[in-house]
């Protein structure tokens, strides 16, 4: 009997996905919780589990396809009900088969060498073996079955669609577009779990032995070219692998992609803030030498409990207390009634580059965790949103973002409001410059820049400077950070 799949709900608030990859093919057999889709929402990858075991019949959507929930996706007919067809069928023909095979043995030796039992088997073989062997040692010639079974069970694409395989949609899209088998990699992460990093390990290892290995040998004594290794081919396919499909302009050679789910809401959130927000910057810079040598002083110990402390759980605790006294920059505008909500709980969307886009995942009620506990939820989410392990919820609920450009490099910038919020704060990477202090003497200090981006409908520019001074004072005064006063 079969049965209809549909696409189960993929989350709050979402009514549909974009197919990124279909995981079977018509006629797989495949177990109850193995995965058939990987769906892209607004800002997440989810795999669609199957909550049968069968043979798949029919798949009724395309990759790229936009499919709401509850549409039919792929069609099952029930294990049980496949086998008993089947069998039957076998079982017919299989006393007819002895029949024939029994009869060509005969032939080349009658009932007479049942009765003569081991003499005449010497004379068989001599005449038979002469006409049988040729046609038996054709095929073994030809033994490129025993080659050809691992290449189709490497075409099928199972270390990719392998559920055992311990990695996430975006980890296993990774791998397929720097050509990287996943059932070769070895995983780093908790219980196994195959991280990017694992992934860029086996590259460059690839990379490495394609510098060492050549390309091609040619025989002297022969036009014959020996390939390079699997592996060698294998590590090209990285540099060479560009996105899109390749195709041509009045102009010349391009390059055409579909604009993925993620993209297309990354743009459609990004204009909404551009033409409904009238965004002012300020900019300004904290003395973090303290801070940092603060931090350098800790971090072994936080390091023995597993936490890596960097300077951005200080930054996190800084601006959550900060908006604490400044409720302004922790609100919304309710342009619709006319209202402005004021949030009474804070919680902080950090900016994640990933290979998806930006994501802007959240830590909800930063103004009451510590300093350790801030950098242990930073490090688990960040690392979920690497992975591609996060929930939709993750990324809702932001009442405030932080985006750390010094991470990749750079000073200021003009960040974009994430709407409905009405501010964003960019960190740039900290520098050495030479201040002058306080008794007129010039010394080198770390100084982190800041630029402030804010909705001027609600934020004037006295309150942004207010609160950006109070961010910077937390920074130079470690202790007062840590009393969080």
């Amino acid at each position: 009997m079969s049965t209809e799949i549909k696409l189960p709900s993929l989350g709050e608030g979402i009514e549909s996905g974009d197919v990124l990859e279909i995981l079977v093919n018509v006629g797989d057999v495949i177990k109850k919780e193995q995965s058939l889709l990987e769906m892209e929402t607004d800002k997440a990858t989810v795999s669609v589990p199957s909550p049968t075991a069968g043979k798949i019949l029919s798949i009724a959507v395309k990759e790229g396809q936009t499919v709401p929930v509850g549409t039919v996706i792929v069609t099952i007919e029930a294990v049980g009900a496949a086998p008993t067809p089947v069998a039957p069928t076998p079982v017919a023909p299989t006393p007819a088969a002895p029949t024939p095979v029994a009869a060509p043995v005969p032939t080349a030796v009658p009932p007479k060498a049942a009765e003569v039992t081991p003499p005449p088997v010497a004379p068989a073989p001599v005449s038979a073996p002469v006409r049988v062997a040729a046609p038996i040692f054709v095929p073994p010639a030809p033994v490129v079955p025993s080659v050809s079974q691992p290449a189709s069970a490497t075409d099928t694409g199972t270390p990719f669609g392998d559920d055992l395989i311990p990695a996430g949609p975006a980890i296993r899209r990774f791998a397929r577009e720097v050509g990287v088998d996943l059932a070769e990699v070895q995983g780093s992460g908790d219980g196994g779990r195959i991280t990017r990093d694992d992934v860029l390990a086996v590259v460059r290892h690839a990379n490495q032995t394609a510098r060492t290995a050549p390309v091609a040998t040619v025989a002297p004594t022969s036009n014959i070219v020996v390939e390079a290794p699997a592996s060698t081919k294998t590590s090209a396919s990285p540099k060479s692998a560009l996105p899109g499909t390749v195709a041509s302009d009045d102009y010349g050679p391009i390059r055409v992609e579909r604009m993925s789910k993620i993209r297309k809401t990354i743009a459609a959130q990004m204009h909404k803030s551009w033409s409904t927000v009238p965004r002012v910057v300020n900019f300004d810079d904290a003395d973090v030498t303290e801070l940092e040598a603060f931090r350098q002083t800790s971090k072994d110990d936080y390091a023995s409990r597993g936490i890596k402390l960097t300077t951005m759980p200080f930054l996190i605790k800084a601006v959550a207390t900060a908006l604490k006294h400044h409720p302004s920059l922790n609100a919304m505008i309710d342009s619709e009634n006319e209202q402005i909500i004021y949030k009474d709980y804070v919680n902080i969307g950090i900016a994640v580059d990933s290979d998806r886009g930006l994501v802007v995942p959240t830590l909800k009620n930063s103004d009451k965790m510590s300093i350790p506990d801030i950098a242990y939820a930073l490090s688990d989410l960040s690392s979920r949103v690497r992975n591609n392990s996060f929930a939709v919820s993750d990324l809702r609920g932001g009442t405030f973002t932080i985006s750390n450009l010094g991470a990749i490099g750079g000073t200021y910038s003009t960040p974009i409001v994430n709407v409905p919020e009405v501010a964003i704060l960019l960190v740039g990477r900290s520098r050495k410059m030479p201040i002058v202090m306080d008794d007129d003497s010039i010394k080198a200090r770390l100084m982190m820049p800041l630029s402030l981006a804010y909705d001027h409908r609600l934020v004037d520019g006295a309150t942004a400077a207010r609160f950006l001074n109070d961010i910077i004072a937390y920074l130079e005064a470690p202790s007062r950070l840590l009393l969080a006063i």
